[in-house]
């Protein structure tokens, strides 16, 4: 475990504005950036490239200029996901390697099929797909008419309402209907904090947008390293029914694309009897 100061200095340069630096070519103090992100001194970074300390260092100083085989050299040596390495390469001027396309985009309807598939297989407990910015890209019918019915109590802005992070965490969302909250989502927060350690700028900017909702305790703030459960089950209560569910996470195993990388697929299962008969049921119309 690193200490609580190594957490901080983490922490402080995420904040930075990766986007600006970005925007404005400067490759070197991206560099440095994902450099300290990744607790690299810059003899370890060199070392891992395989080239100088001097020469790394000339780069983040910008007194030398990256090819473009040099920028892939070290978004690969910082293991940046596919989104983030096309920043380091635009920061130095070249055209981003990797595409950045959606499922339901042109070019990609095998992918649409597999997660077609792999919705339709998961019935009768619900399913999603969400995006780098947890928004909900497609949901099974399972979901529709379990979370539906707590969906129709929501009092939240449209634009979010549809985002699996804010449905948590918004105070009139689905938080009023889960009661466990406190557990579910400490255990949430940690999610975006580990995203976030892996270098998604989507991360950050939402995590920070849930740290602001009321009620959000401050230690939440820093990353914690413990759990006292070996599955995370989320407990809905809807009128005289409790639902419990615990979900997995599936992503694609070798992704080239950008977007494709970032998408994550949820499964809910049910993690008791109760649960199991109602989402059936639910699902046959006998209820």
């Amino acid at each position: 475990m690193f200490p609580v100061y190594a957490d901080k200095l983490i922490h402080m340069h995420t904040e930075h504005s990766v986007l600006e630096l970005q925007k404005a070519g400067e490759f070197g103090s991206l560099l440095r950036h994902w450099r300290l992100s990744r607790r690299l001194t810059q003899i370890d970074l060199a070392s891992d490239a395989g080239i100088s300390a001097r020469h790394l260092s000339f780069l983040e100083t910008s007194r030398a200029r990256p090819s473009r085989d040099m920028v892939s050299l070290l978004a690969g040596a910082l293991d940046l996901p596919l989104g983030e390495q096309n920043a380091l390469h635009m920061a130095a001027g070249f055209v981003p390697p990797f595409d950045h396309r959606t499922a339901d985009g042109a070019g990609l309807p095998q992918v649409r099929q597999a997660l077609d598939f792999i919705l339709r297989q998961q019935e009768p407990f619900p399913g999603i797909v969400v995006d780098g910015h947890w928004n909900i890209r497609q949901r099974n019918q399972a979901s529709r008419k379990i979370f539906g019915l707590f969906h129709r109590a929501y009092d939240m802005p449209a634009e979010i309402a549809d985002n699996a992070m804010h449905v948590v965490f918004h105070p009139k969302g689905l938080r009023p209907f889960i009661e466990n909250w406190d557990d579910f989502a400490r255990f949430m927060i940690q999610i975006l904090h580990r995203e976030v350690a892996q270098g998604s700028r989507d991360a950050a900017a939402l995590r920070d947008e849930i740290l602001s909702y009321p009620k959000v305790p401050a230690d939440w703030r820093l990353p914690l390293h413990s759990t006292s459960s070996p599955v995370m089950t989320l407990q809905l209560r809807h009128g005289d029914s409790r639902l419990a569910f615990f979900s997995t996470f599936t992503r694609f195993a070798m992704p080239c694309d950008a977007a494709l990388q970032e998408l994550k697929i949820e499964c809910f299962y049910p993690a008791d009897t109760a649960t199991d008969v109602y989402a059936r049921d639910l699902a046959a119309g006998a209820l």
